[in-house]
């Protein structure tokens, strides 16, 4: 997933780049996740039998209002735009989904939301999904299945919504033809109803995970009348537990209760706040200190950014207020092969100051682990093979080598140019690290500073005067297989699909890819990990982190656990103590 603002990347989430029990929060952490632990790969599982209600969680108090703070600035909550992880986490409160996720000790288990998790035909290029009867938008008329459709539908209006997923484009029936219902107003082919409960899906090549894909807010219902394109955001329809009150679009979103959400028909969502407000743009560490401090409000908050390296020394007494668990991300810097030649990455991989990168962004063993792969080790098919020169994620650089490597192929003073926020201190002083690594090795280092409401608009501009760190500056796991990493990131058309690392444009890399997502995951899982290395030793990206889950919250907050899918709090749990 771009997923994904963690990694302010998708997803996906993508991420975005970027993924237990009742009892006490420090009981449900993941403890293997913690202090350089091993992280565990994550399973598939389905549950085709779950029903609403959700179980309830023991000691939970009803009413209140929690606070949710990020430095990183959510840019949209229209669902079909959403593929950043905290985006995709926020939709939880507010989107239902023809298939969703419940956590059961740690792990995903895919269940039915809104329709059943579908039937497929025996060629595979039909699915069939039943929508569940009586289920209502906030203001109390009924969902269609034409909404379901329509939806989808609008998924393909890609220069509309550029930052949603894009799967359908290369599986669904004619999607690399329709382009949505603003364009192309006749029927699409991929997509049909029948009767009140019937959605119809037509893919023209097998794509057996679509039921997972189904989780993502895009396929949240939305009535054709209702479409006020990019105005929809700011009173999109709930179908969820909560909706939109009033929200500033990069600076504030406030959340109430949905009193036509019906718990009955929900099996995994609960709704004990009266609200919840989400506040962006605010110093991390800051943020984090007022949650650790839990004085006043405070008591009542929780920041989802992983905690600085920084305040981990007053952890100690407070281990209840720490939130730990798995993630299904990496953390890279995307080069664009398209400018860069490839013996000037291999020279800026050189040159790369991983140890001050490292320490700049106030990564610790709590929430990161170093990387040198494009899978994390959480998804099946990760292989730890020996990397490429320069790609290890390890060491200050080389700058001397780098610098001959430079002078041998005739490119001195080759500019590396990359967006960075100049609104917040950590983008700052990762900014200066690189530069004075990069001006060090021979390069001409050009970080230009944007305001934080401007950088993922800028940073996933293709055509953007930069060669260097465009988003997704990571990834996230859209599903536990390597089909939700290669097709996306990495085929020809991911450029054009506004989600690549590399930007590659190799049809023989093409053809190798989709041979690979024919193939049932038992075949192709073992497969994805020699893929990896292949496109590594392309040198299109630096791999930094493969991130974990790490979050601070309030005394007052009560239990939460993590979603593995997303590397992030699992929202529709949030409650008080008290």
């Amino acid at each position: 997933m771009a997923r994904r603002a963690r990694l302010v990347v998708a997803a996906a989430a993508a991420v975005t780049l970027g993924i237990a029990g009742c009892g006490s929060p420090s009981s449900n952490s993941d403890k293997s996740k913690a202090e350089g632990g091993k992280i565990e790969t994550a399973t598939q599982t389905i549950d085709a039998a779950a029903k609403g209600p959700a179980e309830e969680i023991p000691g939970a108090k009803k009413g209140g209002t929690v606070t949710v703070y990020q430095l990183s600035t959510v840019t949209t909550i229209d669902p079909t735009d959403t593929y950043y992880v905290d985006a995709n986490e926020i939709g939880k409160l507010l989107y239902r989904t023809p298939t969703t996720y419940d956590i059961r000790n740690g792990q995903p288990v895919l269940v039915p939301d809104l329709t059943d998790l579908g039937t497929a035909s025996a060629d595979g290029l039909t699915w069939t999904f039943k929508l569940q009867p009586n289920i209502k938008y906030h203001d109390g008329t009924p969902i269609k299945v034409e909404d379901l459709a329509y939806a989808i539908k609008r998924s393909f209006a890609h220069d509309v919504y550029s930052n949603g997923p894009t799967y359908q484009m290369s599986y669904f029936k004619d999607g690399d033809k329709y382009k949505g219902p603003y364009a192309d107003k006749g029927p699409y082919s991929g997509v049909e109803t029948q009767g009140t409960d019937t959605l119809i899906i037509h893919l023209k090549q097998p794509f057996s995970d679509l039921p997972f894909y189904m989780t993502f807010p895009m396929f949240t219902p939305i009535p054709e009348a209702k479409d006020t394109k990019q105005e929809y955001q700011l009173k999109p329809m709930a179908t969820g537990p909560y909706q939109v009150e009033s929200y500033s679009v990069g600076s504030e979103l406030k959340l109430v209760k949905n009193t036509n959400w019906d718990p009955n028909t929900d099996p995994v969502r609960h709704q004990y706040l009266d609200s919840v407000v989400f506040k962006w743009g605010q110093e991390d560490v800051k943020t984090q200190q007022q949650v650790l401090n839990s004085n006043g409000e405070d008591a009542n908050a929780i920041n989802t950014f992983n905690i600085d390296a920084t305040l981990v020394p007053q952890l100690t007494g407070k281990e209840s207020q720490l939130l730990q668990g798995a993630s299904p991300c990496t953390r890279a810097w995307s080069i664009d092969t398209r400018k860069v030649p490839l013996e000037v990455r291999k020279a800026l991989a050189v040159a790369w100051p991983y140890d001050g990168v490292w320490k700049a962004n106030g990564y610790n063993p709590y929430t990161a682990e170093r990387a040198s792969t494009i899978m994390p080790p959480s998804v099946p098919g990760y292989t730890k093979y020996t990397p490429a020169e320069g790609l290890s994620g390890e060491g200050a650089g080389d700058p001397a080598k780098a610098k001959q490597m430079l002078e041998a192929a005739g490119k001195s003073g080759f500019e590396i140019s990359w967006y960075f926020d100049n609104q917040k201190t950590v983008p700052q002083q990762v900014a200066n690290t690189i530069a004075t690594a990069l001006n060090a090795a021979g390069f001409k280092a050009k970080p230009i500073g944007i305001p934080s409401a401007d950088l993922r608009k800028k940073g996933g501009d293709y055509d953007a005067p930069v060669n260097f760190g465009q988003t997704p500056r990571g990834w996230c796991s859209d599903w536990p297989t390597g089909n939700s990493w290669f097709p996306v990131l990495f085929r020809s058309q991911s450029v054009e699909e506004g989600q690549s690392w590399g930007m590659l444009q190799d049809k023989a890399l093409d053809e190798e890819i989709n041979a690979l997502t024919k193939l049932p995951s038992s075949e192709s899982t073992a497969k994805w990990g020699a893929l990896d290395k292949k496109i590594m030793d392309m040198y299109v990206a630096i791999p930094m982190t493969y991130e974990k889950t790490a979050v601070v919250f309030g005394k007052n907050v009560g239990m939460i656990q993590n979603d593995p899918t997303m590397g992030f709090p699992f929202l529709p749990d949030l409650h008080l103590k008290s």
